[in-house]
């Protein structure tokens, strides 16, 4: 199929969260991430180069509130406005000083119309003044993000057809493992069929499979629930295990992944 957008990466996932401070702590002292900037009831974590890699915003209702992808420069970006405003979705661009804020040369943002989930698209994005320096578990990055979709047909329609992720792996008509085309992750991005609309879990992806027991054995001394593996995922062959944040919303560590070429 044709890509109309050529994608960076995966650029950042926005929780909305119950008790901030329980968040941070979280994801801070137990899954490594390094605490950035907290201010506004809004936090920023990063595991990466880039100045946040993880935004946790309070609020009454926990789930996914948003995700950003990077896009290689300013042209893409331009081009992309253009195309996803064809598809009918009303992309806005930033102002200046949105753009100062979020540490970007430009960017724009639009919303899902089938489930409210609001997506920014960026480029130019700044990196943090300081190397990140994992102070537990090596991350190497925020690895996807994966959605239960009400609406399988619809959900695929807007990131497959209408955004242009490439699909690495499917069960036709109920999930599909999807990738910013053309980064080679087999994905960033993937959707279930479930009875709601909402996030099914954030990962991180490590540099070492000792981090994937080390982090198992430092939740069970938090008592923090373990509610998957660790395992070996089918798609993707990577190594996981899964544990539930302080509003019950799943994260994962996974080690390796295989990747697949722009063609």
């Amino acid at each position: 199929m044709a890509h109309p957008i050529r994608y960076l990466r995966l650029g950042y996932a926005a929780l909305q969260v119950t008790d901030l401070a329980s968040s941070i702590g979280f994801y801070r002292d137990l899954m490594g991430l390094a605490l950035e900037r907290e201010a506004g009831g809004e936090a920023w974590l990063r595991c990466s180069s880039k100045p946040y890699d993880l935004i946790l915003r309070r609020g009454d209702t926990p789930g996914l509130a948003g995700i950003g992808f990077e896009l290689p420069d300013l042209a893409e970006l331009d081009r992309a406005f253009i195309h996803i405003a064809s598809c009918g979705y009303a992309p806005v661009w930033y102002g200046e000083r949105e753009a100062k804020d979020k540490l970007v040369a430009r960017g724009f943002t639009f919303a899902n119309a089938q489930t409210g989930l609001q997506l920014d698209y960026y480029a130019g994005q700044e990196t943090a003044p300081t190397p990140y320096d994992p102070p537990l578990t090596k991350i190497e990055r925020l690895g996807h993000v994966v959605l239960n979709v009400a609406d399988y047909s619809e959900a695929h329609k807007f990131w497959v057809e209408d955004l242009g992720f490439a699909i690495s792996d499917h069960v036709p008509g109920s999930i599909a493992f999807l990738r910013c085309w053309p980064n080679p992750l087999h994905h960033s991005l993937a959707l279930i069929e479930g009875p709601t609309d909402g996030l099914n879990h954030v990962n991180f992806m490590v540099t070492d499979i000792d981090d994937i027991g080390q982090g198992m054995n430092r939740m069970k001394a938090a008592n923090v629930p373990i509610v998957f593996g660790p395992g070996r995922h089918l798609p993707s062959t990577s190594i996981f295990i899964y544990f539930l944040d302080p509003d019950g919303m799943t994260a994962e560590y996974s080690f390796g992944m295989e990747e697949l070429p722009e063609t």
